[in-house]
């Protein structure tokens, strides 16, 4: 049986003020959701003038990351390349840059989806979010 790292409520508020930092120095209003490794919401933030659907968007983003274990963006790429089936991969609706998971000894512990700004942008919040647990 092997012993895998799972997020605490510390790391996830971390991680939170983390990407609110990245957004504010910006001024990108964005909505932000943590994820554990099964897609499950631990947190979701709207920031101030954040579109009301980004705080849809955003959780989808991380689920996805989760539940691939790869950014959302690779998800986005295989479509976008011609392989349109994957819009009906079940469980998976957040099929946009934006989504990045959190990787600890080469296991998927969770992910970070941010929406509301251009999707490099938001991947840039989800991974200055993540940069703050120092894995």
């Amino acid at each position: 049986m092997k012993t895998k790292s799972v997020l605490e409520i510390a790391d996830v508020k971390t991680i939170a003020a983390a990407a609110e930092a990245e957004a504010m120095a910006n001024k990108w209003a964005v909505s932000i959701a943590i994820v554990d490794d099964g897609g499950h919401l631990l947190w979701l933030q709207r920031l101030d003038g954040a579109a009301p659907i980004s705080a849809q968007i955003a959780p989808a983003k991380a689920r996805t990351a989760a539940l691939g274990r790869r950014e959302s963006r690779v998800y986005e790429e295989m479509i976008n390349a011609g392989r349109v089936s994957f819009l009906s991969a079940p469980g998976l609706d957040g099929l946009l840059e934006g989504g990045v998971p959190i990787m600890r000894d080469g296991q998927c512990i969770g992910a970070v989806g941010v929406s509301g700004v251009k999707s490099t942008e938001d991947s840039q919040i989800g991974r200055a979010g993540i940069a703050a647990l120092g894995l």
